[in-house]
């Protein structure tokens, strides 16, 4: 599936992924592919990217979470996502 991360200031990330899992209002939620179609509020919290590899342009922007597993976080204020047909929006502050 593939995600997209932005800001005002700048893309964070762009491609495929295996999963997201991100910091709701209501708690903690993973999406995978063929989600049903959903827009949800985000809080502050690390937005989290499990994929085998990352651009080396989007990489500055992320921690890599262990070195066992591919899972890179990015740290945000809020934002909202939108999601739909394998493809996602995450607009982040």
């Amino acid at each position: 599936m593939n995600i997209k991360i932005l800001t005002p200031e700048f893309v964070v990330f762009e491609g495929e992924v295996d999963s997201v899992l991100l910091p709701g209002k209501n708690g903690d939620f993973h999406i995978k592919r063929d989600h049903a179609a959903i827009v949800a509020s985000l809080i502050g919290g690390k937005v989290k990217v499990y994929t085998n590899t990352i651009d080396e342009n989007f990489a500055k922007h992320f921690t890599k979470e262990n070195e066992k597993d591919s899972v890179y976080s990015f740290p945000v204020k809020s934002g909202v996502i939108e999601f739909n047909h394998n493809k996602g929006i995450i607009l982040a502050e």
